[in-house]
């Protein structure tokens, strides 16, 4: 079933659904309760890379987050958490919302992405291995699963370790 797909930032009247969406997505609150704590932390919030897909019913399917974390100092993104509702899995919202919220980064200028994350599912983004660009995460995890984005490989791409937000606990 092909399914067509509204992406938008986020607005203040979808926090309680995306909340939802999250609680939904995942076993526990974790992912849900790190979204709030990211939305917190102005360090870590950036407005306008927080997106949704909604469904043609106008239900909010799928959610994608971007925020600030660091490389060695310098400014890059971390991909996550991202969440689909169960029943509109594998049916594109995940990948709509996250299309969105990567063209709206790169619209703001940002250039990295980074994202933790399944080593099959990312790549259609664009993600290679981090460490092809000599970036690493602060914490022990197999090479595969830690990617990163480059929007503009003619501009400085930084090399080092991520410094992720407080809010990640890492």
């Amino acid at each position: 079933m092909t399914t067509s797909w509204t992406t938008r930032s986020e607005t203040a009247a979808d926090l309680t659904r995306i909340r939802e969406v999250n609680l939904a997505a995942f076993p526990t609150a974790h992912e849900a309760d790190l979204v709030e704590a990211l939305r917190d932390d102005p360090e870590a919030w950036i407005p306008g890379l927080s997106w949704v897909a909604e469904a043609p019913d106008g239900s909010i399917a799928g959610f994608a987050l971007l925020t600030r974390c660091h490389v060695d100092g310098a400014p890059a993104l971390a991909l996550g958490p991202c969440a689909v509702r169960p029943e509109h899995q594998r049916r594109g919202a995940g990948s709509a919302a996250i299309r969105a919220a990567l063209a709206a980064a790169r619209e703001q200028g940002e250039n990295l992405v980074l994202v933790l994350g399944h080593a099959e599912y990312y790549p259609r983004f664009g993600f290679t291995p981090a460490s092809g660009r000599s970036i690493r995460p602060p914490f022990e995890v197999e090479d595969k699963y830690m990617m990163a984005l480059v929007f503009d490989p003619t501009r400085p791409v930084p090399a080092g370790t991520i410094r992720y937000p407080a809010a990640f606990g890492v």
